[in-house]
């Protein structure tokens, strides 16, 4: 029970910055679009390569800071894991639930079937997660963050 809460953490987190990234316009938050609609916000006047470059970075720290940050602190010094094998399986499992409502809630319910993230003017480029960019994003799931937990438990199972 504490993992499935600690993995509503991160999708909190998530859900956070998404909101507050839209907040103004998902004209302004280009950073999660595909390249072709990132240029033609950038040929509409919405944003600017140099934004979305900064958007990049910041996206990057929020989103990647606390896997490696929070989840081992909550894995290791919350739930007292210590064996390289539970503080795998441990920060693996709450990642997923992380990366399971970023799939499901965030890409398949939120941007293909609301409106909240259509850019004016872009229509033409919907559906903004198309199929090759959803298996890409189910693989990095699947596989990027059981590459993050192998490093937080290797690094972890070294120092606790």
């Amino acid at each position: 029970m504490l993992i499935i809460m600690e993995g509503i953490v991160l999708c909190f987190i998530l859900l956070i910055y998404c909101v507050i990234g839209i907040a103004n316009g998902p004209e302004k938050f280009t950073v999660f679009y595909e390249k072709d609609v990132q240029d033609k916000a950038i040929k509409l006047g919405y944003t600017s390569k140099e934004k979305i470059r900064k958007q990049t970075i910041i996206s990057i720290i929020v989103l990647y800071l606390p896997c490696f940050i929070l989840v081992p602190f909550m894995v290791c010094y919350i739930n007292g894991a210590k064996e390289f094998n539970q503080i795998f399986i441990q920060s693996l499992l709450i990642m997923y639930i992380m990366g399971l409502f970023d799939r499901f809630f965030v890409d398949w319910y939120w941007v293909e079937h609301t409106k909240a993230w259509d850019i004016p003017n872009t229509e033409e480029l919907k559906p903004y997660i198309p199929k090759k960019m959803k298996v890409v994003k189910w693989i990095g799931t699947i596989v990027g963050f059981a590459i993050i937990a192998l490093i937080i438990a290797f690094v972890m199972s070294n120092i606790v």
